[in-house]
């Protein structure tokens, strides 16, 4: 099965300990697995505010504190990841 890594902010982490009786990748499993469901049936595209409803304050206010520089660097190592992941370990030209 593969495995998605997810960020969360410090104080939600620190809450979801208080119970680690729950399986919160089940518990996130079955939320994206609902939306996707939702998604696919609605036929519709979602506007910016449903998306911002979805992520919450919390998760909003944390990626608009992070820098764009961070987001890029984030994308550019995944990216390569990815390449060397489906290409082997070639280097990429571009």
């Amino acid at each position: 099965m593969p495995t998605m890594t997810l960020s969360i902010p410090p104080e939600l982490y620190r809450r979801m300990k208080k119970h680690p009786e729950i399986k919160w990748s089940e518990i996130a499993r079955r939320a994206i697995e609902e939306y996707l469901q939702e998604l696919e049936s609605s036929k519709t595209e979602m506007s910016m505010d449903e998306f911002r409803n979805i992520l919450g304050k919390e998760i909003l206010k944390d990626m608009e504190s992070t820098p764009d520089e961070a987001y890029e660097e984030y994308y550019e190592k995944a990216r390569e990841l990815e390449w060397k992941r489906t290409r082997g370990s070639t280097t990429r030209t571009s």
